[in-house]
């Protein structure tokens, strides 16, 4: 189940017996968890931790019948509490005593209390690296529920989306490269930048907010500045390249990440021009295509350097940045010497 069908049988006031929020991302988190508590009254809503109680505990609770509302909502956090820690080699008896441990919502779930929704809110664990097989112990712990709702983080354009439709919600006018440096600030944490446009709304009013405001206000948008830097480069504009690769020095950035996207933004910008796109909604439609995320204002930066640059520029700038990444990775007296070089080379 995803958010958005949740929300569908919240207005249908078709909710399952039990729900389990699986996930780090705590922004859609909290919208679920506003949708549910705003359909049943302050009373009928009961908040349990795990770490405190038992599973059998809280399933108590469950069957109780109150005499004061019909329906009730239960949220649980902390399910990952009740599972039992595997020993080493042992994989196959911790997975049985985590059935057993189980076993009381299974039995519940057969025949679950009339009016009562039981959410189990389970955030320690991510669903990539390490944390992905503690996240399947808890998937199968509660394999009994049904009903599951993944929340994963937000992949960078997504988290673009998201935030025009919250600059549009909160009236605040934000133009297209300030709300990507936004979202680049603030690594596509879209719960940091909801919090962020809130802010901005309040600070702004209705004149506009630039890149400077965002510069100014936003917390880690001064040393961010990486994205300003690609920019720059892709227009050719060497002034503001130097002075914003001045502003990551000083903040301690780390260089190559920097590189790293130039080298994206170039690679997508000669793909432009060998495929003979003309425009950046070519760009867009030509890359979402292939399964590229490309959201209007990457396609304007994309298209930016495929106008400032010809074809044989661009590879020039592809080697430029390998010297200027082997450089940084060498014995080297200052990274910021590496990078000034590359600038002046890349603008000339």
């Amino acid at each position: 189940m995803t958010a958005g069908q949740l929300a569908a049988r919240i207005q249908k006031r078709d909710l399952p017996p039990a729900l389990l929020l699986l996930g780090p991302e705590a922004y859609q988190r909290r919208r679920v968890k506003e949708a549910l508590t705003a359909t049943f009254p302050e009373d009928a809503v009961a908040r349990h931790d795990l770490a405190e109680l038992s599973l059998a505990e809280v399933l108590d609770d469950a069957r109780s019948l109150s005499l004061f509302a019909s329906e009730r909502l239960l949220w649980v956090a902390n399910a990952e509490a009740p599972l039992p820690r595997p020993r080493a080699g042992e994989d196959g008896e911790g997975d049985a005593a985590a059935a057993g441990d189980a076993a009381p919502l299974a039995a519940y779930l057969k025949d679950p209390t009339p009016g009562v929704t039981v959410v189990f809110e389970a955030v320690r664990f991510d669903f990539e690296g390490e944390d992905k097989r503690k996240l399947d112990r808890v998937r199968k712990f509660y394999g009994a529920v049904r009903e599951v709702i993944e929340l994963r983080r937000f992949a960078p354009h997504e988290a673009r989306t998201e935030a025009e439709a919250l600059v549009r919600r909160a009236g605040v006018r934000l133009d297209s490269a300030a709300l990507d440096l936004l979202v680049e600030a603030l690594g596509a944490d879209i719960t940091r930048i909801a919090v962020e446009i809130e802010k901005l709304s309040l600070y702004a009013g209705t004149r506009p907010v630039g890149v400077d405001d965002i510069a100014a206000l936003v917390p880690d948008a001064r040393s961010t500045t990486i994205f300003a830097l690609v920019n720059a480069l892709g227009r050719r504009d060497r002034t503001r390249a130097l002075e914003t690769l001045d502003t990551l020095v000083r903040d301690g950035e780390y260089l190559p990440l920097a590189l790293a996207f130039l080298s994206t933004q170039f690679r997508m910008a000669l793909a432009a021009r060998e495929a003979g796109l003309k425009s950046s909604q070519q760009i867009q439609g030509h890359f979402t295509r292939l399964g590229v995320p490309m959201w209007p204002s990457r396609a304007d930066q994309v298209y930016q350097t495929v106008a400032k640059f010809s074809g044989p520029q661009m590879a020039r700038a592809l080697s430029l940045i390998f010297e200027a990444d082997r450089g940084l990775r060498d014995a080297r007296p200052d990274d910021r010497i590496v990078m000034e070089q590359f600038v002046l080379q890349l603008t000339a």
